[in-house]
């Protein structure tokens, strides 16, 4: 009887341990993913840790886009076709999809207008640096 005890708590140990890695995962997947609760953004002015923290896990870490987001490099976003105007209002309210097959965007909560500038600051410079792709791609 007393074997059977300890194997039932070897058990439930292990079902715990698989609960809590699951959990765990499920969370950096949401995280990560999750369109309804985007990760916390970075603090301050610096438009590229905003980026990477607010935009990346859609648009790329290398602004060259992910299958849940556009580039940021396509020639749609030149600031002749899409102005900076543009981007605040997709930052702060969201955007009905338009040019892309990637669905609506949800708006990016918990970003002051200073730092969704610095963000476009930062997306600014790096079209300038990198160059445009062609659209569509």
């Amino acid at each position: 009887m007393l074997q059977r005890a300890r194997d039932d708590v070897r058990r439930a140990r292990g079902c715990v341990s698989v609960a809590f890695v699951t959990l765990s995962l499920a969370t950096v997947l949401v995280a990560a993913c999750g369109d309804d609760e985007p990760a916390a953004p970075a603090t301050g002015g610096d438009g590229a840790a905003l980026y990477a923290a607010s935009c990346a896990s859609c648009h790329g870490a290398d602004l060259r886009g992910t299958g849940r987001g556009p580039s940021h490099l396509s020639v749609v976003y030149a600031p002749d076709h899409h102005p900076d105007e543009s981007f605040r209002r997709a930052a702060r309210e969201g955007v009905t999809a338009h040019h892309w097959n990637f669905g609506d965007m949800p708006s990016v909560r918990g970003l002051d207008d200073d730092e969704i500038d610095a963000i476009i600051t930062f997306v600014r410079a790096e079209q300038d640096e990198q160059g445009f792709e062609p659209y569509p791609p």
